[in-house]
This record gives structure tokens, sequence and C-alpha cells, in this order.
């Protein structure tokens, strides 16, 4: 008993130590990212930023963790999120009062803001309970990346002030400053270098550190030296950067930007102050809406992230569920003056990564936040903005989206199919306009185009084939009881061929194919070789598909994909299907079929490991009697092949004449020659000849024999056939009968796959 105490004590323990350390590597993200969001209302209100940052970090991520507690529950402010509120704000600064009098006008604009923030959540709560979760993820992708890249770019852009060293100290600026862009660039360089050489590293924490590390050098060796404002910004900007830091540690200067103690709900009192009513009124429509974009956008971000996180926890993620805590917690945030949050996988992968696996380390990194935010405040207010800035232009980077770099690979390697200009469109128009108008405009027009587009392409079919195995069997020849069973077995694997492009458009059919499959199917092999593009939208639904089928005891699989392949890497760069090796991709739906009768057979108890025929019992020798049967099996000797080892190339002569197999497999390739691509002709099993007909037509090897694993054959060659006739011609006559006897059985089982699909070489 005691044992197990100090197990679960220790396992306590380093969920805690996880949750803090993640949450110390996201520090410096979560405070440029309330930076960001506040942006708009000038670098006087920098620190309520930092703030209601922390207040999402810390009071909206408990209440996450404390409702959901599966998984790995952690929530915080992202980027996309933070510029979309950072937008809302923007609009409401062009106000007439604000303008005139920001300080009186302050509560009525923070009351929006949480207004925004709560009705968010409230709306995902309403998403989660109507059981809509799961259409998160059916999103456009085009519009997803547009977005993602406008949103890069605008936080570019709102570094540069504080970068370039204008509006220092909420002052008008007076021109460039070298050395707050030095240091800012300093500090994103060292970042980046960083998560180059060190990807496992905290890159973030580290940049922070050492950019923190060089400020303070710099006010020593030149203590005139203009680094900027801090977060603080209440400080008197005429005393020099060490004075004041020295001036601060003494108590003789006061930290009005940002105090201390934990977040308290604002949010009632706000709605109460003067002017908050007709604030609220001139301003609903881009209250409303952005409050809808937070519930969108947030939902989608969560969900894409809760599915990647799915294998890296081994667990499944109920999304509606996700979804509704998500909500409670935006709305707990929005009272207490927060920013939205969402599920953040990065802050997950570092409480992993520290040796977190569950919601006690959820907590700890939310109680690690209120920590911050109660004891801490002076220390994070003297935080130098442009080291902060330099964190934010690697987060801007990073946040540009890689699918959209895809596609620009794909158009430079010369492809110019019409999807891809269709989605390079898209991608070029909601970024476009979401930098020149904003966010809700951005997305309603790319989702206005993604429309038009779907509309388009539902004309076209995207399922050009559908069969059974059973019309379609694979090319591998089985021994005669587990292909006696197979011939009904078959019926269980449906194969679809599909066409064009699996798109946010078009992948909803593939999910509802594989969730209306007959009963008794127990494989669904997806041949993907005519599929012309994957987007994130389609690989989701592939992954989501795959696991749907597995939770009820079937399996996809598919083909015409491989870790080095075009879809094997989209489907990667989506974030989907990590692990290895894969024992579902196959680079042709003919590996596929057969790992699908393969399956089959282990589940009946019908496979044959180590697979072994005395050679008198293959058809070589039918109808022979016992002085027949060891004449011919003198002339036949026995040859060894290692796995992978090559018996006969295409295009070789064939005296050396015919091999029966007596152990293993040996599989025949054809297309060996320049310019062709290889492909499998047949597999075949003990018992069956190879060779046969370049011995009889002298036209040489049709292609090329490899073996599957440690193998045995017999060899009879073409001077040992000629002798027979000459000195045996009864027994030279059986020899012939069986041959034809088998090639004839060969002809009739490869008719069912030509009648079933278009046989490729």
């Amino acid at each position: 008993m005691a044992l197990q105490s100090a197990r679960r004590l220790s396992a306590w323990a380093q969920e805690l130590l996880a949750g803090a350390t993640g949450a110390v590597v996201m520090l410096a993200v979560v405070l440029t990212l309330g930076l960001l969001a506040l942006a708009p209302l000038g670098p006087a209100l920098a620190a309520h930023g930092v703030t209601a940052a922390l207040a999402t970090a810390g009071i909206g991520a408990l209440v996450y963790a404390l409702v959901l507690r599966v998984g790995m529950p952690v929530s915080g402010p992202s980027s996309a999120t933070a510029l979309i509120f950072a937008g809302l704000l923007a609009q409401l600064a062009g106000d007439p009062h604000w303008r005139a009098d920001p300080q009186a006008t302050l509560a009525p604009v923070l009351a929006a803001a949480g207004l925004a923030v709560a009705g968010a959540g409230l709306l995902q709560m309403v998403i989660a309970w109507l059981g809509l979760g799961r259409l998160a993820q059916y999103v456009p992708q085009p519009v997803l990346a547009g977005f993602m890249n406008g949103v890069s770019l605008l936080i570019l852009q709102a570094q540069l002030p504080v970068l370039l060293g204008l509006g220092r100290g909420g002052r008008p600026g007076t021109g460039l400053e070298p050395a707050v862009l030095a240091l800012g660039l300093a500090t994103a360089g060292i970042t980046w270098l960083l998560a180059w050489r060190r990807p496992r590293w905290p890159g973030q924490l580290l940049g922070l550190l050492t950019g923190l590390a060089l400020y303070a050098l710099l006010q020593v060796l030149a203590p005139s030296l203009a680094l900027g404002p801090l977060v603080g910004g209440a400080m008197d900007m005429q005393a020099g950067p060490l004075a004041q830091a020295l001036d601060a540690a003494a108590g003789r200067l006061a930290w009005p930007g940002l105090p201390a103690g934990l977040p308290t709900p604002d949010l009632p009192g706000q709605l109460l102050a003067p002017g908050t009513g007709d604030l609220l009124a001139r301003h609903w429509a881009a209250v409303a809406t952005c409050a809808l974009m937070l519930a969108l956008i947030g939902a989608l971000e969560s969900v894409l992230s809760a599915l990647a996180l799915e294998r890296q926890l081994g667990t499944r993620t109920r999304l509606d569920a996700m979804l509704f805590a998500l909500g409670l917690s935006n709305l707990v945030s929005g009272l207490f003056g927060g920013l939205p949050g969402v599920l953040l996988r990065a802050r997950a992968l570092a409480t992993l990564h520290a040796g977190g696996r569950g919601w006690r380390a959820a907590v700890a990194g939310a109680l690690t936040f209120l920590l911050v935010a109660a004891l801490l405040a002076p220390q994070v207010a003297r935080l130098p903005l442009a080291v902060l800035a330099g964190v934010m232009l690697t987060v801007a980077v990073s946040l540009s989206d890689r699918w959209t770099r895809q596609l620009l690979e794909q158009w430079r390697s010369g492809e110019r199919s019409a999807d891809l200009w269709q989605n390079l469109a898209i991608v070029a128009v909601v970024c476009a306009v979401t930098v020149w108008q904003g966010f809700a405009l951005g997305v309603s027009a790319g989702c206005m185009l993604a429309l038009a587009l779907f509309v388009r392409g539902m004309h076209h079919s995207l399922v050009r084939v559908s069969y059974s195995a059973v019309a379609g069997p694979s090319r591998r020849v089985h021994p005669p009881p587990q292909e006696a069973w197979l011939q009904t077995a078959r019926a269980r694997i449906l194969v679809l061929e599909l066409e064009g492009a699996l798109f946010f458009g078009s992948a909803q059919r593939v999910a509802q194919a594989a969730d209306t499959l007959p009963d008794g199917l127990r494989m669904l092999v997806l041949d993907l070789r005519a599929v012309n593009m994957i987007d994130a939208s389609g690989a989701l639904l592939l992954q989501r598909a795959s696991l749907t089928l597995a939770d009820s005891g079937r399996q996809l699989l598919l083909a015409g994909v491989t870790p080095d392949s075009p879809h094997g890497r989209r489907l990667r760069a989506a974030g989907c299907f990590r692990e290895d090796p894969r024992d579902d991709w196959f680079p042709d739906v003919d590996r596929a079929v057969e790992a699908a009768e393969l399956r089959l057979l282990a589940e009946a108890g019908l496979a044959a490991p180590d697979p072994r025929l005395p050679l008198v019992a293959s058809g070589l020798f039918q109808g022979l009697d016992a002085a027949q049967a060891g004449l011919l099996a003198s002339r036949m000797p026995l040859r060894r092949l290692a796995p992978g080892e090559v018996l006969f190339h295409q295009g070789d002569a064939a005296d050396d004449g015919l091999y029966v197999l007596t152990r293993g497999s040996i599989t025949v390739l054809g297309g060996m020659v320049q310019g062709q691509a290889p492909h499998r002709l047949a597999s075949l099993p003990v018992g069956w000849m190879l060779g046969e007909t370049a011995m009889l037509d002298g036209a040489g090897r049709s292609g090329t024999a490899v073996a599957d694993g440690a193998l045995e054959l017999h060899q009879l060659s073409l001077a040992a056939v000629q002798q027979l006739s000459a000195t045996q011609p009864a027994l030279a006559a059986l020899v012939y009968r069986n041959i034809a006897l088998h090639l004839s059985q060969r002809l009739r089982r490869s008719t069912p796959v030509v009648r079933a699909r278009n046989v490729d070489g």
C-alpha cells in the first residue's frame, strides 16, 4: 500500500512539474500574443494585453482542464484568434469617442471586447450542444490557408512600429532607432537558429531569455542607448534604461501599467460604465461578427489540434465535449477580460515533452500562469517590447501556411493543373482581402469563391470504379486451400477507385461511403492513384474514416500512397498518418488487395508462415507413376535464393528452362526496362512453376523474378526436357501436358481481373 501511495505521489509530482514546465516554455508566446491583441489601442495599453493573455492562459485554461479532464486539455490564446480580436479593437479604436478621450472610453471598449469573447464561448457551446463539432473540420482548406497567411502578414506588419522605434513610450516616434531594430532581429535570429539546430529545445523561451540577456548587456555597455519601451510603459522615458531598472528595483518608480494580483471578473462593471451602451449600439455588428469568427476559427483550430494529438496521446477526442469545455472557458475568459482561447497544440506538445500525460498537468500549467500574474507582474512589466517583437516575428513566420508552400513547390516543379490554380487563387484572394479589409471580409470572400468551385465540382464523380475483390483479386497466387477459402471471403473486400481532387468539396462523399458500408465488409481499399490533389480537409477526412472503421472492427487501406510519394507527403504535411512504419499504405491497389487477403487468412487461422511442398506433389508431376516421378525429379536440381535475390531478369534467354517452387514465394515483376515503372505480374506460391512460357516459345523472359523471402525451387532446364523427349517420349508428353494444364489454370485465374479493371502493363 505504501509503495502504491509513493508511486501515485510520484506520478502526481511528474504531472505537476511537466505542466509547470510547459507553461514556462509557452510564456514568451503568451506574452507576445497579449501585446498583439491589444496593439490597436496603442503602446500605452500593451500591459493590458499581457494581463488579458495571462487571464486566458490561467483562468480560462483552468476551467477548460477541469471541465474536460480527458487527453491533454490545455488551452490558451492563439495567433489567429488574437489577430481577430485585434481586428475588433482596431475598429473600436476608430470610434470618435475613443479618439477624443481614450481614458474615458476604455471601459466601454474593453466591455465590447469581453462580450465578443464571451459570445464566442456561448456560440461554441451551442455548436457542441447541436452536435456540430465535427463540421468545423470541413472549412475549406484554401480558405483557412489564405486566412493564416493573411494573419502572418498582419502580425509582421504589427511589429514594425516597435522594431523601427516608432511611437516609443506612447509618443510620436523620431525615426529609425537602429539599436531597437538590431535587438529585435537578434532575438528572432537566435530563436530561429535554436529551432533549426535544436528543434526539441524550447526555442522561443530560450530566444526570449537570450534577448533579455543581450538587452541587459547593452544597458551596461551603453547606458544612454535607446532600446525602446518596456511592457509597463509607464516609466520616465527620459532616464536611461539602466537607471530606470535600478530605480525600479529600489522602488522609486511605480508600474501602474501592469497591476499585480489575480485577474478579476471586470466585464459586469465595464458593461455598467457610462457610454458602454452607446458604444455597443454603434458597433454591435462588429462585435457580433467578431464573436462568430472567434467561435468558428477557434473551433476549427481546436478540432485540427485535437485530431493531430489523438495518435500521440493514444486517445480518441469527443469533439463536441471538447468544444463545450472550450466554449465555457471562453465564456469565463470574457468575464475576466481575457483573450479568446483555443486548444493550444504547441503547449500540449511542450507539456508532453516534459513528461505530462493528462489533465493534472494541464491544471498545473494554468496555475503557473496565474502565479506569474499574481506574483511576477513587476518583472513582466520590465520586459522590453523589442525583444518580445523579435519573438513575435518567429511566431508570424511559423504561422504561415505550410500547405501553401507545398502548392507553390508543386507549381515550381512544373505542375499546372486546374485544381492547383484554383486552390492558389482562393489562397491569394483570402490573404489579400484579409490584409486589405480584415478577417471577416477575407474569409467571406474565400468561402464564396470556394462554394462556387464546389458547386462546379459537384458535376464530377469522385468515385470512378467500385468493385469487390472477388472480381479483382490480387496477383498473389495463394496455395489451393487458402485460395478455395478466399473465393467467397474476397466479398468482404471493397475497392473504390477515386479520380480527381480529394478536397473539401468532394472528400465528404468518401466519408459517407465509409459510413454506409454493407454488413460483413471487413476491408475498404481506396485507390488514390488517379487522385491529382489532396488538401488538408481531404487528408483529415481520410484519417477520420480510418479511425471510424477501426472502431467498428474494419480496416481502411490506401493504395497509391507511400511515405515518399506526393500523396504520402501531403497527408503528413496535413498532420495525418504520422506514425511509421505504416501497414495501411501501399504503392498500388494490387498490393493493397493482397494485404487485405492475407489479413483475412490470418484472422481465419489459414495463414502459412513458411509454406513447403514436396517436389513430387507439384502440378508438374501430376499423373506420373513412381518411376517416372523419380526420373523427372533426378533431372531437377535444387536451388536456394536469399530474400530479394533475383532468379532471372526480364529479357534473359530461357535456356535454364522452368522452375518449380517448393518453399517460400517469388514475385515476377514487369516493366523492368528503361522508361517504364515496374509492376507486379504475379506472386507465386509453393507448387507453382514459372519460366515455362519463355522456355516453350524461346522469346526470352517476360519479367524479372525476385525472391520474396528465403526460398527453394527446382530447375528443369531446356536441355533436360529435350533429352527426355529423345529418351522418354511418354514421360516428356506428360510433362508437356502438365505445363499446358498449368498455363490454362493461370489464364482462368487472370480472366476476372481483366474484366474488373484495366491491368497496368
